[in-house]
């Protein structure tokens, strides 16, 4: 079996330790790294720019090209 713990409380964390070790349970610690550069990639992608307009060029326009038969409102 595996538990999850998470807390920011390094007291807690020296608790759950000691007791771990009393109860002969095997501690893995991971580092948040991970946690890090994914939270560094979702800000990027939020707060992307493009440098240039799309290369389809405007939407719009070329819906009332193919469109003209409609009103498109």
């Amino acid at each position: 079996m595996e538990l999850v713990l998470k807390s920011n409380n390094e007291q807690s964390i020296a608790k759950i330790i000691a007791l771990a070790k009393k109860l002969d349970v095997t501690i893995e610690k991971k580092t948040l790294k991970a946690d890090k550069e994914n939270k560094a990639i979702k800000e990027r992608i939020l707060n992307f720019k493009a440098a240039s307009p799309p290369s389809f060029g405007d939407a719009e326009n070329w819906q009332r090209g193919v469109r003209k038969d409609r009103n498109l409102g």
